[in-house]
């Protein structure tokens, strides 16, 4: 296991990363949270057992990493997860957005499909600062974010509260991606929970409408919040994870690449990539 920061345009982006061989596991968190979560080291533990490519790593303004959270953007940590993906990783890889991370994970993938061989959505968000945010404001919200340039929302996840600006709302219209057709054609996994109070399962269902993706699946947990972070959710979300990284290797195998994908190399060797 190797920890530290990559750096770009004068950002911090903090990592964990452990070695292994095949297609390695990416996990992208969520609004407001970090590497150290419950989903993520649970993932960590599983891949190392298995001997399996593992990166964790924090947004601009998120955990470790430097910036301020109130600055950041849709866009901005979507090219953080680029250049994680970019810097830290080599060959196919299964990328697991928790929440805002699944809207994240399919940036990347539209990104580098050359690079994605899987997606796997935990209660995942996309769009979520139009239709969760802005469509959902009350007027006097709305007045305030348009007057103030910020609001900032209570959260039932902490004493802090979650400072939304009006430059979140805005940028986030440039990467919706439930407008249209979606073109990722790589196999698609979502987990929703039916208890979700942040993000209704009807958005996973939407996003499995959008993508062109054929393998895609939805499994909805009755008693699941939006967190699914209770040791059956874990255990599913590693199974899920695991049974799509196999079958990544599978067809890897069968088309006589090595388990790293073709010409997969070192991560020096695309370290000077650029992130989008």
């Amino acid at each position: 296991m190797d920890e530290g920061f990559i750096e770009q345009m004068g950002e911090r982006i903090a990592y964990v990363r452990t070695a292994g061989t095949g297609p390695g596991v990416v996990f992208l968190g969520g609004f407001m949270s970090d590497m150290t979560g419950t989903k993520a080291t649970a993932l960590e533990a599983a891949c190392r057992a298995a001997g399996r490519p593992f990166l964790r790593f924090d947004y601009r303004g998120h955990g470790q990493s430097s910036g301020r959270f109130v600055d950041g953007t849709i866009g901005a940590w979507a090219d953080d997860a680029i250049l994680a993906l970019d810097r830290l990783t080599s060959g196919p890889q299964i990328l697991v957005g928790s929440s805002m991370g699944g809207w994240l994970m399919l940036l990347a993938a539209l990104a580098r499909p050359g690079r994605v061989a899987g997606l796997v959505g935990l209660a995942a968000a996309p769009d979520f600062t139009e239709d969760l945010m802005w469509n959902e404001f009350p007027e006097p919200v709305r007045r305030t974010l348009l007057r103030d340039g910020v609001w900032n929302e209570p959260s039932e996840y902490g004493d802090e509260p979650y400072p939304i600006t009006l430059r979140l709302i805005e940028e986030g219209r440039r990467h919706l991606v439930l407008r249209d057709t979606l073109p990722i054609a790589c196999p698609l996994r979502l987990i929703h929970g039916l208890q979700d109070r942040d993000v209704p399962w009807q958005v996973s269902q939407r996003l499995l409408e959008h993508i062109d993706a054929t393998d895609a699946a939805l499994t909805l947990v009755k008693e699941g919040d939006h967190r699914l972070s209770r040791p059956p959710d874990l255990a599913r979300l590693v199974d899920t994870v695991t049974a799509l990284a196999d079958q990544a290797a599978a067809e890897l195998a069968e088309a006589g690449q090595p388990p790293d994908g073709p010409g997969a190399g070192s991560v020096a060797a695309i370290a000077d990539s650029p992130s989008r």
